[in-house]
């Protein structure tokens, strides 16, 4: 993957963008906009789909649903 792709997981959008081997992914249907998370690999490689969603469940289960933040 370069430049920016939609990736939905549970029908939750996000919008992620990779740049020098990080991947910053916005939560475009979340309910503050522009917030999200960024992750990265050890050898800059570009990440798989399925480590893509693993990563958003996780970050979608830390979420306080009051708020919408970590």
């Amino acid at each position: 993957m370069s430049g920016i792709e939609i990736v939905v997981v549970d029908g939750e959008r996000f919008e992620v963008r990779r740049q020098a081997g990080t991947h910053h992914l916005t939560w475009l249907t979340g309910p503050n906009p522009g917030y999200g998370f960024s992750i990265g690999s050890n050898t800059g490689a570009a990440l798989e789909p399925a480590v893509l969603e693993t990563e958003i469940r996780e970050f979608l289960d830390q979420v306080d649903p009051e708020t919408g933040y970590l």
